[in-house]
């Protein structure tokens, strides 16, 4: 059973998995520096990240029927479709070397750095979250 917190839990706790990945990829790409033919790989989590943010806040303008659930303890519909995942994808335009590789030391160090001040707003903002409810505990065990 899971339980959430808040509807923006669940989206940042996407949204750190994303950056998670995001992170993987980059270090992979660095550790791939010197394979011959190795192409640059990128990650497309924003467009997952603002579907899972129309299925949190229930901002759906789709046509698709909704399952009534009178109880939290009914089981949910299953959608046909999952387009929830991130995408994986070779990097283009990039330049290539002599060996045929793609990845640039200079934008990989930039992504990491720019993955990483991210991954830690997310933390801080999912760490906020949390106390919020926490205090609400805290506040109505005191009466």
């Amino acid at each position: 059973m899971s339980f959430e917190i808040s509807k923006t839990h669940s989206l940042l706790a996407a949204g750190m998995s994303a950056r998670s990945l995001r992170q993987e990829i980059i270090a992979g790409n660095i550790a791939n520096i010197d394979t011959p033919f190795y192409k640059a790989r990128g990650l497309d989590f924003e467009t997952a990240l603002m579907q899972k943010a129309k299925d949190v806040y229930q901002d759906d303008n789709s046509k698709d029927l909704k399952m009534a659930r009178t109880d939290a303890s009914h089981m949910r519909g299953i959608s046909e479709t999952n387009d929830k995942k991130a995408t994986i994808y070779l990097r283009d335009g990039h330049t290539q070397r002599n060996d045929g590789n793609t990845v640039d030391l200079d934008i990989e160090t930039t992504e990491l750095s720019k993955n990483a001040i991210m991954y830690s707003a997310l933390t801080a903002a999912l760490k906020k979250d949390s106390m919020i409810f926490k205090s609400v505990l805290d506040a109505s065990a005191k009466v």
